[in-house]
């Protein structure tokens, strides 16, 4: 059998619900229902999914949880090398803008690290990164601003984080419900995890290759 030159992903503009919770985030981070759960896209490409990933909205911001499973490994962050960290990344459009390929004010990028600070570097990390090739970048977020949660366990870790609407240039539920959105789960023994697009399309610079979540009630 031939195998296409395209990955079936890249064949398709996918566009999913995004559900509310109410309180967004507590102390504890947030528990997310089985409706929050992201659609294991990847598995189009015959990638293995090893996390369930979740996600939720209200007018305070956004929340994501990401239950890891199935590893042998500790996990491997660092706080000087974020980018190669294990962890979840988010890229977010405030304006779900696809017919550009360059990010602009609107478009964000987070990383929330299951560890990687504080004392033995046991514990969670949360910080801003910049889009490559941007032609503007979003107003810059201090850490302290963004919430992260994690839980590290034998064969993989729970991690919550909180991105505040202050974190988020243009969020307005009301005027645009509809956000561009894609995020890849980084792991060194378990490999990529990704939503609308893998390695293979430039989907860490390139917003017209996101997905689009639309925030329902």
């Amino acid at each position: 059998m031939t195998e296409s030159l395209l990955a079936p992903r890249f064949l398709f503009r996918f566009a999913a619900p995004l559900h509310r919770q109410d309180p967004i985030w507590s102390a504890s981070g947030v528990k997310l229902s089985e409706a929050h759960k992201l659609i294991p896209w990847a598995e189009l490409d015959g990638q293995r999914c090893y996390a369930d990933v979740r996600a939720a909205w209200s007018e305070a911001g956004l929340a994501f949880t990401v239950e890891v499973t199935g590893k042998q490994q500790p996990c491997w962050c660092r706080e000087t090398r974020l980018e190669d960290s294990d962890g979840l990344q988010v890229w977010i459009d405030t304006r779900d803008t696809h017919n550009v390929h360059r990010a602009n004010k609107f478009c964000h990028r987070y990383t929330f690290l299951p560890a990687g600070t504080g004392r033995n570097h046991t514990q969670p990390m949360a910080d801003q990164l910049i889009i490559n090739r941007a032609k503007e970048n979003a107003p810059a977020v201090r850490p302290q601003m963004l919430k992260v949660w994690s839980e590290l366990r034998e064969g993989g870790y729970r991690l919550a984080a909180h991105l505040p609407k202050e974190a988020l240039a243009g969020f307005d539920p009301v005027e645009h419900p509809k956000l561009g959105f894609t995020y890849a789960l980084f792991d060194r023994e378990l490999g990529l995890q990704s939503f609308s697009a893998g390695l293979a399309y430039p989907f860490q610079e390139d917003p017209s290759v996101w997905a689009t979540l639309e925030m329902v009630k």
